[in-house]
């Protein structure tokens, strides 16, 4: 074999590799656990590998294949299969080189080339900026690692080679790849049980991000480890005692705080260092889930324990599949104890994850179960990205998902819902179905009702209450927690304003058609697929839909339209197409079927949803003179007439259009008023009896004090129009507490 020489994996915690690795040693490696055709295949991979990277040099100057060996050797010490193996020294042939995929998977079976594909970055896209690329190139990783959970561990050992390699890349770069690294994944690698892996990309992207706090952080605990040692050795020895007294099996072990949990806890508690660092951490394993709950026991009649801070995650295992128990004891000196308490096989799953899968084979139920559990998140994952509306949004969402701290909840049937700490009603209605979350209209904790943006604390049961006509409300998005929920909820909304704005589109572009007599059915079938080419729309719904969100203008588009429509418009009728009539039938309203003067404005009705916005500065009510503005992805925003801020727009005339209200309305609308009321008990309670007699509602009150004697009380109620507002005001008038009332416009 050729004596290649690679950097060894450092210790944890290190950044840097010194001492020379060689092919041969991967290989004595992989013949302690793989047999022998395995290895030899592994070995082909690599003169593969080395020759499609030849002359290629990485930034540190040495040749670019001791990378792909390197992160080979992380998954050997993981003792993962053979393909895994394979697949780490080609995970970069697709990408850097003029390998293709179809080429992999002829010399090393299509398994390996599928693996490599999923690691790979998509270099032959064009995006607009580096966000952008990052979020689609770990979109396509999380719908492979779907298909084959390996690809993530691939992709977490070459991270993790970079980041123990990262001393050469510039400061600029250092910085974005750490970042990168403790944002995405390190969650990663806890969110599937690698604890050890974790650790070590969490320290390596901390003292790359924040050089200067890691070494005053680390300078701060190498004067402190003196004075700990005592006492660290004595409760040790308590512990030891204990065990033996009591005839059980186990160790004990202490555990030093790592730097970047020490920094997060400083700063997300407002710690200083030595309210962190007086917390002393210990591990006890030992033979049986028994015995861990007998040595519960013992320790609790040891030292006392702190009320709380007991959690029993044996029972109620985390989603990665750790179990263990923790507690917090007062101990000697009255210094806080953290203890966990497992068993020698959770311990294992604890450390490696799902790494434990191939680990440790000896079909522990533990090691399966974190596999099976990382396999449910990653349907999860893949459920979440069918709904993102693009990739930087399912970015967004999978980074709110991978959260550190949960909460527990039951289903009516006593089914346990895991989800993020500060999660919502509306998160638990969707993490039971996204049907159930769409149609959620109310909610019972504990067989009482409570807000929809009420937070969930362990133990409750929650029952949803749906309706078939009911849907997700856009504020939701301003309270949901998890990446589910929110997905999902922008994933409805988008559809149903897409509708709503093919709707409006409709209406507005008949109208500006109606300036030169025709109707959009009276547009023969060619220009209209001309003027589709020529604004780049592939449907005649898509066009509509632009003009309904405001990112084209109708009369434009009515001027492009009307060309030559009299010289073709034999045609119109027999040339039309299915599809085009198809988007007549839904979108036509009886209201144009005649054709109407271009003096007739647009008629709103209040119920167009999200693409027909009321100004909050006017607060436009029906029986009001308003103008219509055009605003690019919101659609239409109505202001009355006499509005100030019109002023601003009035410079831009191509962007208003005439709007009028309907006959028939039967939305209500907000509109601001303002009481002058006198200084007694009860005035609020007054007031408010008053508007729900006359049959409107209260959005928002705001009171302050004038002087002794009055206070000023600014109220948002909701009206039917003009009519129904004047007639709320005239019986607050008639209130002897009220002195003055006005319309705030």
């Amino acid at each position: 074999m050729n004596q290649t020489v690679v950097n060894p994996a450092p210790p944890p915690g290190t950044a840097t590799e010194s001492k020379a690795f060689l092919i041969s040693d991967l290989c004595d490696m992989l013949d302690t656990y793989l047999d022998k055709d395995a290895v030899s295949n592994i070995y082909r991979a690599y003169l593969f590998g080395a020759e499609a990277h030849k002359g290629q040099k990485r930034v540190s100057g040495e040749p670019y294949i001791y990378h792909p060996v390197a992160v080979a050797r992380i998954l050997a010490e993981m003792r993962m299969d053979e393909k895994s193996i394979m697949a780490a020294i080609l995970h970069d042939v697709i990408e850097d080189t003029a390998t293709a995929k179809d080429q992999i998977a002829y010399e090393f079976g299509q398994e390996v080339a599928e693996l490599v594909d999923g690691v790979s970055k998509l270099t032959n896209m064009q995006f607009e900026n580096r966000a952008e690329a990052q979020a689609e190139n770990f979109r396509k990783m999380i719908l492979a690692m779907v298909q084959d959970i390996r690809v993530i561990l691939v992709k977490l050992a070459d991270r993790l080679h970079n980041m123990r390699t990262l001393g050469v890349m510039p400061p600029e770069k250092k910085r974005r790849i750490a970042r990168e690294t403790l944002e995405i994944y390190a969650p990663i690698a806890h969110r599937l049980g690698m604890h050890v892996l974790c650790l070590e990309l969490e320290e390596l992207g901390f003292s790359s991000l924040y050089p200067i706090r890691h070494r005053i952080i680390d300078d701060s605990v190498r004067r402190a480890r003196g004075n700990r040692k005592e006492i660290v050795e004595r409760i040790q020895e308590n512990f030891r005692a204990r065990l033996e007294h009591e005839h059980i099996a186990g160790k004990v072990y202490g555990r030093e705080k790592h730097l970047y949990s020490i920094y997060r806890k400083m700063k997300d508690k407002r710690l200083s260092f030595v309210e962190v660092f007086d917390v002393y951490a210990f591990r006890v394993l030992v033979d049986c889930v028994d015995s861990c709950y007998r040595m519960l026991g013992i320790l609790h009649n040891l030292y006392k324990p702190v009320p709380g801070k007991f959690k029993d995650y044996i029972a109620i295992p985390k989603a990665n599949g750790y179990q263990s128990l923790h507690t917090v004891l007062f101990g000697p000196f009255g210094v806080p104890i953290e203890i966990q308490i497992r068993t020698e096989e959770m311990d294992k799953v604890a450390e490696a994850g799902i790494a434990a899968h191939w680990l440790y084979k000896t079909g522990d139920a533990g090691s399966s179960m974190a596999h099976e559990r990382a396999r449910q998140w990653l349907r999860g994952l893949l459920e979440m990205q069918q709904s993102a509306g693009n990739s930087l949004e399912f970015l967004e969402s999978v980074k709110i998902d991978l959260f550190p701290d949960v909460v527990y909840v039951f289903t009516p049937k006593g089914e346990i819902k895991e989800l993020p700490r500060g999660s919502t009603a509306v998160d638990f209605a969707y993490s039971v179905h996204t049907d159930v979350g769409n149609s959620c209209v109310a909610v019972k904790i504990d067989r009482r009702l409570v807000p929809l943006r009420t937070e969930l604390v362990n133990g409750q049961t929650l029952e949803v209450i749906t309706a078939p006509g009911a849907r997700p409300n856009p504020l939701w998005l301003d309270f949901v927690v998890t990446g589910k929920a929110r997905a999902s909820i922008r994933h409805y909304l988008k559809n149903l304003k897409k509708e709503e704005a093919g709707d409006l589109g409709m209406r507005m572009l008949n109208r500006a058609l109606s300036a030169y007599s025709v109707t959009l059915e009276d547009i023969p079938l060619p220009r209209m697929e001309q003027v589709l080419k020529q604004y780049q729309f592939k449907t005649l719904n898509d066009l509509l839909e632009s003009i309904g969100l405001g990112h084209r203008a109708a009369l434009l588009v009515a001027q492009q339209l009307q060309i030559n429509a009299n010289a073709d418009g034999s045609a119109a009728q027999d040339g039309r197409s299915g599809a085009i009539r198809n988007v007549f039938s839904r979108y036509v309203p009886a209201f144009f079927k005649g054709g109407k003067s271009p003096k007739h404005p647009l008629l709103i009705k209040g119920t167009e949803g999200m693409v027909v916005s009321f100004a909050k500065c006017c607060r436009p009510i029906p029986g009001d003179s308003i103008l219509g503005y055009v605003t690019a992805g919101r659609g239409i925003v109505v202001h009355t007439e006499k509005c100030k801020n019109i002023s601003e727009y009035r410079k831009r005339p191509d962007k208003w259009i005439d709007v009028a209200w309907e006959k028939e309305t039967s939305a209500d609308f907000p509109v601001d008023v303002r009481l002058d009321v006198i200084n007694k008990r009860g005035v609020l309670a007054t007031v408010a009896a008053t508007i729900a007699e006359m049959g409107s509602n209260i959005d928002s009150v705001n009171i302050r004090e004038r002087d002794g004697k009055y206070s000023r009380m600014d109220l948002t109620v909701e009206v039917s129009g003009r009519k129904h507002l004047a007639s709320v005001m005239r019986r607050l008038k008639s209130l002897d507490i009220v002195a003055k009332i006005n319309r705030i416009k």
